[in-house]
């Protein structure tokens, strides 16, 4: 078991919004790996997306409210916070926003949808208990292997999170016309990068990006599931692959991986 205290500020979950679930968990148990599990906490429609034995994501219908409001469908992120409600008046106070909540996940946990200053979209979250499984290690296949922001604003946006998380700089990069591409830390290990976004990118985001075992196979993978690759494969600093695709339904993903 691990101490869940110990993952304040870090991201602990991600889920896909959906208009088509039957069609999201074909298209992603194909390209990722995953196995599929149903929800037995709650009455949710939700689907549990599992790397080996361990739970990391999952897939949902877009709620309503979001679906009434124009949402498309997109991955999302969970950043753990010790108080929800506390957490949500950090938000605004920084200039952030509150979309939805604080509100309670039947049996699970506390959260709330959030948006930075720019409009890029994250979760908080507290689950109900203060342990439970220990995480798969980093690297593993199925897991999320990188995160990043492509911000309104990237070093605004860097402030704000770091400011709400306590997340540190790493090394930044010069990207040319493209701009300063800055690692993040959290708890002293890399995590993800933050970029101003680029002009083709038609709003802010978070992007993540899930390891598979060699990256052509997974491109061709993504294709022939009625996906498409719009940028890669590339190997990056450290000599990863990696690639960014779109899903079915639109929604942006990435994959990494060590093998070309």
């Amino acid at each position: 078991m691990t101490e869940l205290t110990n993952l304040v500020g870090k991201f602990v979950w991600y889920d896909q919004m959906s208009n088509d679930l039957p069609g999201a968990e074909a298209f992603y148990s194909k390209i990722v790996g995953w196995t599929l599990a149903p929800n037995t906490m709650n009455d949710q429609q939700y689907t549990i997306l599992q790397a080996g034995s361990a739970g990391i994501g999952g897939l949902m219908p877009i709620p309503e409210e979001a679906r009434n409001a124009g949402a498309p469908a997109m991955w999302m992120g969970y950043i753990w916070v010790d108080d929800v409600d506390a957490a949500a008046k950090r938000v605004a106070a920084a200039g952030g926003r509150i979309l939805r909540g604080p509100m309670d996940i039947p049996n699970v946990g506390r959260f709330a949808v959030a948006g930075d200053p720019h409009g890029a979209g994250f979760m908080i979250f507290r689950a109900n208990r203060d342990d439970g499984p220990q995480p798969p290690a980093p690297g593993t296949l199925g897991t999320v292997g990188w995160r990043e922001l492509h911000a309104g604003d990237g070093k605004a946006d860097f402030d704000f999170y770091s400011g709400l998380f306590g997340w540190t700089k790493g090394e930044a990069m010069d990207m040319g016309a493209m701009g300063t591409y800055q690692i993040f830390n959290i708890d002293g290990q890399m995590a993800g990068g933050v970029m101003t976004k680029t002009a083709d990118m038609p709003m802010p985001m978070w992007l993540y990006y899930f390891n598979v075992e060699a990256i052509d196979a997974a491109a061709e993978r993504v294709r022939t599931a009625g996906g498409r690759v719009i940028n890669g494969p590339h190997q990056v600093p450290g000599g990863q692959w990696m690639l960014q695709g779109l899903d079915p339904q639109g929604a942006m993903f990435g994959l990494l991986a060590w093998q070309r």
